[in-house]
């Protein structure tokens, strides 16, 4: 049954908006969330229980927010727009373990902030609805600061969602999976019709859920080095990984010297970047650590 009081719901959200004479921007990636259902399922599968607490990024006007903060010990959220602060405090008056902190997540000092609000030793949960246009860059700061993250769980653009998630020998596997798999477990938990939300958006979305692992997934000598060369790997898919890493590394390495090392690392230099493992791609790295590749 649903809540009619809930802030999810199309009735309320349009009263909400019209008392505050508020407009989606559409610059900051604003979609709203209108279905309760849908919000209580992310809370569900994101693992929330009355000892978590949570970040979330991007709160609105409170939807998600008001379901986490009902199952939460804590809930954190970072808000970019200052028009929404007076609104939130509005919404989510009825609950005093909520903290709206009106900053860009992107330029604020997370970890700083979660140290103020969580016990040490505590691990964190992040859930939100992140606005399409800066998904990737809103991970992969939550996934290279050396925060005390548990898992993220986040709704985003479905086929973003599928390439983090993506295996080799697909064409949805790239650089963006790698870099995701390096860090955490992911897996796709729901798709989300583009109907739930206000204004409709242009496509679906899914529900990414990301387990962060003890330790990174393989171990490499320079993490920087790793990611450029996945990237070189990358730069042109229909390209070799000689071809690719002779074009990124022309200033430094001919193609003889590349040839050697992807034959110390068995590695077949017409094989193309999508069938190569996260495992090979570290071999192939710490080959290029030693011979100075840098």
């Amino acid at each position: 049954m649903i809540d009619e009081k809930a802030i999810a719901t199309p009735a309320k959200t349009k009263q909400i908006m019209a008392k505050y004479g508020l407009s989606f921007k559409k610059s900051l990636g604003q979609n709203f969330i209108i279905d309760v259902n849908t919000l209580k399922n992310i809370v569900k599968h994101a693992g929330v229980t009355p000892d978590s607490t949570v970040v979330e990024i991007g709160p609105g006007i409170g939807a998600l927010t008001e379901q986490l903060a009902i199952v939460a010990k804590h809930v954190v959220a970072f808000e970019i727009d200052q028009r929404l602060i007076p609104i939130l405090d509005d919404t989510l008056q009825s609950y005093d373990n909520v903290t709206v902190i009106n900053e860009d997540v992107l330029k604020a000092e997370v970890k700083a902030t979660i140290e103020r609000y969580v016990s040490q030793g505590e691990k964190i949960k992040v859930v939100a609805n992140l606005p399409y246009y800066i998904t990737t860059p809103i991970l992969m700061k939550l996934l290279t600061e050396k925060l005390p993250l548990q898992d993220i769980t986040v709704m985003i653009q479905k086929e973003v969602a599928n390439r983090m998630a993506a295996n080799p020998n697909t064409k949805e596997y790239g650089s963006l999976s790698i870099a995701v798999q390096y860090y955490t477990v992911p897996s796709v938990v729901m798709t989300v019709p583009k109907t739930v939300f206000r204004p409709q958006p242009n496509v679906d979305s899914a529900v990414l859920h990301l387990k962060r692992r003890e330790t990174p997934l393989v171990h490499v000598k320079d993490e920087d080095l790793f990611f450029e060369i996945v990237q070189a790997c990358f730069g042109q898919r229909r390209k070799t990984i000689l071809n690719n890493l002779s074009r990124h590394y022309k200033e430094k390495l001919n193609k003889e010297q590349i040839l050697s090392i992807l034959k110390e690392s068995n590695i077949e230099p017409s094989r193309r970047a999508e069938s190569l493992s996260i495992e090979e791609f570290a071999g192939l790295a710490n080959f290029f650590t030693q011979t100075g590749g840098r």
